[in-house]
């Protein structure tokens, strides 16, 4: 079996009364887009910083390629971890970011840096400190694209692009991976647009993991059941119910089943309305499970 990029055995953040990440246990494979999925605050962000070396569990053990990545330059310098609000010196210009980069990543690709910041329209001039939210977004997705590292994070890295400059990062990003494979690990809360580049995905949920499997495999795992209450709930007696929505006599259940031929011939005698839940459906479901466990309403 290929030995994972990322593993993490057991991890746990606690800040002072917070327990940020519980008990994660979870293996990221090598060479593979993942996307990291949950509400704000699950606990993304904290994984992200100790997968990169950041910062460092409380508890339990993270390996990238087999080495504790906590203040080892060598690990780290296979790692591109770019997120929100990144720090620079005062008065940094975004073309002395791009001129300095090379330094950190010894896979530094200058004609993808310089194709991406043509994409982008950024100023190079500018002071990043002045740039616009989108405009600094873009420039964090240059430095990870262009960083060729071999384990590239992105934390939401799309804040403040439109809908055109969110299409050119996704283009861009799915080329270069398809041009020079690597292990990218992205959090985004925009599911439904990214859906179609991920090939592993990690869900997790008030610093827990709630489910890790393939994108195909989430994506056959369960189905939406709308109607009638009394024909919804029969369809999905025996079968675990992830969601639940009603209003007056309808009823929406997101259920963890397969849609297969003797599931759709009772829908088609019941009149109830079936369709393949999306990750968007499961990540809203599975949190609201947890909700449901400790006894809150979501």
């Amino acid at each position: 079996m290929t030995q994972p990029a990322i593993r993490l055995s057991g991890v746990s953040r606690r800040f002072r009364r917070t327990l940020a990440l519980d008990s994660v246990t979870v293996d990221i494979p090598e060479n593979a887009i993942t996307g990291l999925l949950g509400r704000n605050g699950a606990g993304k962000t904290t994984l992200m910083s100790i997968i990169a070396g950041h910062d460092r569990p409380s508890t339990g053990s993270v390996e990238v390629f087999g080495t504790d990545p906590f203040e080892n330059a060598v690990t780290m310098s296979s790692i591109s971890f770019v997120r929100d609000n990144q720090r620079y010196p005062e008065d940094f210009t975004l073309r002395q970011a791009i001129e300095v980069a090379p330094l950190f990543h010894a896979g530094w690709d200058a004609e993808v840096a310089e194709r991406l910041i043509h994409g982008f329209r950024l100023p190079r001039k500018t002071a990043i400190k002045k740039l616009s939210r989108g405009q600094a977004s873009s420039l964090g997705i240059v430095l990870g694209l262009a960083s060729r590292a071999p384990v590239t994070i992105f934390d939401e890295p799309y804040l403040g692009l439109d809908a055109t400059a969110r299409r050119f990062f996704y283009d861009s990003l799915m080329q270069d991976y398809l041009d020079h494979p690597r292990t990218i690990l992205v959090s985004t809360h925009l599911i439904d647009e990214m859906e179609p580049l991920l090939e592993h995905v990690v869900i997790v949920d008030d610093g827990r993991l709630v489910r890790t499997a393939t994108a195909d495999e989430l994506r056959g795992s369960a189905v939406t059941l709308s109607g009638l209450t009394a024909a919804v709930d029969d369809l999905a007696e025996g079968r675990r119910v992830l969601q639940r929505r009603s209003i007056g006599g309808l009823t929406s259940l997101v259920v963890e089943t397969r849609a297969d031929d003797d599931l759709r011939a009772q829908v088609a005698r019941t009149g109830v309305q079936l369709t393949s839940a999306t990750l968007q459906d499961l990540v809203a479901a599975y949190g609201v499970q947890n909700d449901t466990r400790e006894g809150t309403l979501a």
